[in-house]
This record gives structure tokens, C-alpha cells and sequence, in this order.
């Protein structure tokens, strides 16, 4: 899961605004299966990502930088509600805002499709994520005791409420970006 923002001990190098924004499909599989490897424990394989882009069960978004794909965030929604799936940030990238950049994204694009709430579920042990979440405004609405089968941890359920967006036209209008439905299909 996510990581918290840059503070000064982040380590040297490009900052979260020097990596471009992406929607991600097939043709990103192999850096999202690689990416996804080196960051959880239990992750998915190309099977499962394949599936969900073709079938446009979930939506996919990336940062890319020098060495390619450096983070992505996944999520789903359906009418007026998004789950985040997964945060993912190459670990020698970890502590530069990029997870954070991600989330502020996702839950912007989400927000000016009409979404107002946003659920996740989160290792009870992962210290940086629950901080990430939290300076989000996200709050924790429940447990789920023994989930993760790898190591028996805790899912720590959280939720958000989003803001309504603006007014169509007028200030602070924002609707899906390019290629991307009210619906979340491309």
C-alpha cells in the first residue's frame, strides 16, 4: 500500500510532480505485473490484471519517471462508489509523495465522475498506509479479523466521503479524463 509524504529524510532524487500521469491497458502488463511483484506479498499476476482491463472490471492509472513505471493505483466503482484496490510505488521511490500523488488523483478523477464515497481495506500493520489514508480524511468503519491468508493480519476497513462536484461549466467543473466514462469504461 501507499507510502507516506516526502519529509526530510526521503532519499535524493525526482520529486512526485516529475513523473507523468498515465492510464494504463494491456501494453503496460509486463512493468504493472513487475511493479506488483516487488510490492506485495501476495500479488497479482498478468491473468488478473488482464482480466480486469479487458473486461473493464477496474481502472488502472500509472506514474511513470526515467526507469519507467514507477507507481500505479488501481480501483473500481460502481454508480456513486469506488473501492482502491491497490497502491503500488517501486521501493527505491518510496517517500516522494508519488503514493499520495496517486491517491489525490484517483479519488479527484472519481469525484468529478459523480462518486461520493470511497472504500478500502488496508493490512492492519501497514503503519504508512493508515497514515496516508488518514491525512486523506479517510476514516476506519470496521475490521476484518484474519483476512490476509499469507500472514493471518487484519484489513482495516476504511471509508471517505467525496465532495459533490462542481456544477457542469461552471468554476472547479471537472468530469472524467479522456478515455474514461461516468461509468469507468473507456
Amino acid at each position: 500500500m501507499p507510502e507516506p509524504e516526502p519529509r526530510g529524510d526521503a532519499a535524493p532524487g525526482p520529486a512526485a510532480g516529475e513523473f507523468r500521469f498515465a492510464r494504463l491497458g494491456l501494453d503496460d502488463l509486463p512493468g504493472l505485473v513487475a511493479l506488483e511483484r516487488r510490492c506485495f506479498s501476495m500479488p497479482w499476476g498478468e491473468r488478473e490484471f488482464r482480466l480486469g482491463l479487458e473486461g473493464r472490471v477496474f481502472n488502472v492509472f500509472g506514474l511513470f519517471g526515467p526507469g519507467g513505471l514507477a507507481a500505479y493505483v488501481s480501483f473500481h466503482h460502481v454508480v456513486d462508489e469506488m473501492e482502491i484496490l491497490n497502491i503500488a510505488v517501486r521501493p527505491e521511490l518510496r517517500r516522494r509523495g508519488l503514493g499520495a500523488r496517486l491517491l489525490g488523483l484517483a479519488l479527484g478523477i472519481c469525484a468529478g465522475m459523480g462518486v461520493r464515497v470511497a472504500r478500502l481495506e488496508v493490512r492492519a500493520g501497514n503503519v504508512p498506509a493508515l497514515a496516508l489514508y488518514a491525512r486523506f480524511g479517510f476514516a476506519r468503519v470496521g475490521l476484518r479479523r484474519g483476512y490476509y491468508t499469507d500472514t493471518g493480519e487484519d484489513a482495516v476497513l476504511m471509508s471517505l466521503d467525496l465532495p459533490a462536484p462542481a456544477a457542469p461549466g461552471g468554476p472547479g467543473a471537472a468530469g472524467p479524463p479522456p478515455g474514461l466514462d461516468n461509468s469507468g469504461a473507456a
